[in-house]
């Protein structure tokens, strides 16, 4: 985990993640679907820009203050680096290999750890490793290495993606979909962005 993930609480209790403006409602709905028993992991959808990733970063810095329901409390953000997953991988074994073992991790860590995937859509089909030059063949679907755990409830995420990729990539995947609970992320308000930029 620690060689593909950056851990965003140990960031906010280093005072290294900015304050999230105008973005306490979609945190508190972050928090809601993290407390359930199942479908317990929210989907960020917004257009590129927006700030899904901020809000994974408020609960972040929530944490770090200790100004989060018991359940959260102690509990590290690891935002996966699906770049950093997939970098030198030269075979699709070696990939393989990689995701195995960090959700192994995740899951021998689960209850302590909640992984954000940013652009969980590049999960979907990734892995161009094992695919041939001209892209065709059985490439590896990193998100079906994922998926076992995720409908055990061995491990919990935050997962980003674009209301586009979703219908793309996700919606066609009914079982990944399903272990989803979406949250729709709009612009912030423009007095919310107004304070931003000062």
């Amino acid at each position: 985990l620690e060689q593909f993930c950056t851990d965003l609480t140990a960031r906010a209790v280093k005072g290294e993640i900015d304050p999230v403006i105008g973005r306490e409602e979609e945190v508190a709905r972050v928090v809601q679907i993290l407390a359930r028993r199942t479908k317990n992991n929210p989907l960020l959808l917004g257009e590129p820009g927006v700030g899904k990733t901020a809000i994974a970063e408020g609960l972040a810095l929530r944490i770090a203050e200790n100004d989060v329901p018991r359940f959260l409390q102690g509990k590290r953000l690891l935002s996966l680096d699906m770049g950093r997953v997939m970098a030198g991988a030269k075979e699709r074994g070696e990939l393989e290999l990689r995701v195995t073992s960090l959700v192994a991790e995740a899951v021998a860590a689960a209850g302590e750890v909640v992984l954000v995937i940013d652009e969980v859509h590049t999960m979907v089909g990734a892995g161009a490793v094992g695919r041939g030059r001209d892209g065709g063949g059985s490439g590896l679907d990193i998100s079906n290495l994922l998926k076992p755990a995720l409908s055990r409830g061995q491990i919990q995420c935050i997962a980003t993606t674009t209301t586009a990729e979703f219908r793309k990539h996700l919606e066609k995947d009914k079982a990944l979909a399903r272990r989803f609970q979406p949250v729709t992320v709009d612009e912030p308000s423009e007095v919310s962005a107004m304070i931003c930029f000062f």
